[in-house]
């Protein structure tokens, strides 16, 4: 799938808090932590890692939740303050934020090239071996950006 004309938009399940994505990701890839899991209600979260200045907020507002991670980090998870859809983290780490890819008003070009702590997936969930798979975080994440960049060349 090719990627969209870049802006493009997301936001909240209430329509209070929407975004503008200005540039294309740098990878996309799902999270199978426990604490995805949770906070998704599903097996795995889908990830779209993006520069931090590439993410607008242009209408509503966040709350905030520090969490700590699987890996000890302290994460910054973004909720809307309305509905607390969770929109983006801002990792404890480098430039990046991670945006929740199901809060794009499109994602059918979103599709993930690998997947991280795969050793707490769900035992039904199927990991696909030829993809970059971690089984704890990516402290590099080259890799996933690597696969992304090679899936999305012209």
């Amino acid at each position: 799938m090719a990627l969209p004309e870049f802006p493009v938009d997301g936001g909240c399940s209430c329509g209070s808090a929407r975004y503008r994505l200005k540039a294309a990701p740098l990878s996309v890839y799902n999270c199978h932590c426990k604490d995805c899991q949770r906070y998704s209600g599903a097996g795995w979260s889908m990830s779209v890692l993006i520069k931090g200045e590439d993410l607008e907020l242009v209408s509503g507002s966040v709350v905030q939740h520090l969490r700590r991670a699987d890996s000890g980090n302290v994460i910054t998870m973004n909720f809307c303050a309305a509905c607390h859809t969770w929109l983006w983290n801002d990792p404890a780490s480098g430039p990046y934020k991670v945006l929740r890819a199901g809060s794009l008003d499109d994602i059918d070009w979103a599709a993930p090239v690998g997947n991280i702590w795969t050793d707490s997936k769900a035992a039904w969930a199927k990991i696909d071996p030829a993809q970059v798979n971690f089984p704890k975080g990516a402290t590099d994440r080259t890799p996933l950006i690597d696969a992304f960049t090679r899936l999305h060349q012209d």
